[in-house]
């Protein structure tokens, strides 16, 4: 077996004499790093904004970065390289990484002017991938420090442009096979776009708001990528008749980072994709339950298995064994609160308590959205996340005060809702 797949109950005993109960499951998957051998091979594409805001040292920072990932890739790993800014340019086709040298000139040669389209950088990078993905790991990095072809206002959840549409339709359509991690650089891009791209392919979103911090981000996303093990995961779900989801973004991934999961129907089960599996880093899925009154004893309240494509082995729609979820049904309850599922729970809440305070700050509620993101810096308090304790207090302080908050600290405030910081 490959896959490691645990779940917990937040609190597994079940009162008998209840009508409904809630539950949260937390679901922690990974990749068994004693079953593969080695590191897979990766198919990795840099797609790279060079338009002419790029210009100086962010382009030159950028190149930097480039290179130092350049000389941690190995023979057997493929690279490609695209940059755009109103027209996109393959400068690096796929390729086996043989001669990392001559790619190193190339990307020396990069200039910066134009606009940024970002969509034709995205399509390209993910044609180039498409020429590698058969046994590797197939990732992409996207940088870029604009907003695209697009008038949004950082806080709404618009994409009425067509360069905006296209990049989900392109993002979601590479889904099944390509991860796309997304990093703002600056503090101009469009956050919630960005977010968007890397939610719906499983990757990471990644700020970086000074040009010096390109190298560190590369080499934390690089690091992670190098940690894949599997490809391709799905959850699969099954509840027994008494035991439903609830009706209301019933289930989200809480950690490495926080993305809301659509659902999808196979037959009777319930199915959420995943994306790569990694070896030292636990995706942690949180799922709401309510279940009805059920007879006294143990009880089997819902079966889990992950579906995934081993890439060494070049085989698709693996399953894993079957997991069980049981719950102890008694008359004389007791609750026993899991710790570990109250953290995951912790996760999910910061999230969420942000995203309502970006909404009632675009309303003009500022004392709505400073008390919501007081109540998210105090939930990252109880999970010992103090580093986003901090951002989201700030924030807090800056709207009691009658500031506005800085694109910056719209930046900052959202990384912090979406993932524990180092």
């Amino acid at each position: 077996m490959k896959v490691s797949l645990n779940c917990l109950l937040n609190d597994a005993n079940v009162d008998a004499t209840q009508p409904s109960s809630q539950r949260q499951l937390s679901i922690a998957i990974s990749a068994i790093p004693g079953e593969i051998v080695g590191n897979l091979p990766l198919n990795l594409c840099l797609i790279l904004d060079r338009s002419g805001s790029m210009a100086g040292e962010p382009l030159r920072t950028v190149k930097e970065a480039v290179e130092r990932l350049l000389d941690q890739l190995r023979p057997d790993d493929r690279i490609s390289i695209v940059a755009f800014n109103s027209t996109a340019e393959v400068i690096v086709p796929n390729q086996y990484v043989e001669e990392p040298g001559r790619i190193k000139s190339q990307i020396r040669n990069l200039e910066a002017s134009g606009t940024t389209t970002i969509h034709k950088g995205l399509q390209q990078g993910i044609a180039e991938l498409n020429r590698g993905v058969n046994g590797t790991v197939s990732q992409a990095f996207l940088l870029t420090d604009g907003h695209g072809d697009s008038s949004l206002r950082i806080w709404k959840w618009e994409f009425g442009t067509d360069d905006n549409k296209q990049c989900l339709e392109l993002a979601a359509k590479a889904a099944g096979q390509i991860t796309i991690n997304t990093l703002g650089f600056g503090n101009s891009w469009n956050q919630n776009l960005l977010e968007k791209i890397a939610d719906v392919s499983g990757g990471a979103l990644s700020h970086i708001e000074r040009p010096e911090q390109v190298v560190e981000q590369f080499g934390r996303l690089f690091r992670r990528i190098q940690s894949v093990g599997l490809t391709n995961a799905y959850l699969l779900l099954s509840l027994i008749p008494a035991v439903r989801l609830a009706e209301l973004k019933p289930i989200a991934q809480v950690a490495p980072d926080v993305i809301e999961l659509p659902i999808q129907l196979e037959g009777d089960r319930f199915i959420f994709r995943l994306g790569d599996l990694m070896k030292d880093i636990s995706r942690i899925i949180l799922a709401n339950l309510y279940i009805s009154q059920l007879p006294e004893g143990k009880c089997a309240i819902a079966q889990l298995q992950i579906r995934y494509d081993d890439p060494v082995m070049n085989q698709q729609n693996l399953l894993s064994p079957i997991q069980p979820v049981e719950v102890n049904v008694v008359t004389a309850y007791e609750p026993t609160i899991n710790q570990q599922v109250q953290q995951s729970t912790l996760a999910l809440a910061k999230y969420r308590q942000t995203q309502v305070a970006e909404t009632k700050l675009e309303q003009g509620d500022r004392a709505g959205a400073a008390t919501m993101l007081q109540t998210a810096a105090k939930t990252a308090l109880q999970m010992g996340d103090h580093n986003a304790a901090t951002v989201l207090q700030n924030s807090a302080t800056r709207l009691e005060s009658g500031e506005d908050l800085t694109e910056a600290d719209r930046k900052k405030t959202r990384i912090a809702s979406k993932t524990k910081l180092e």
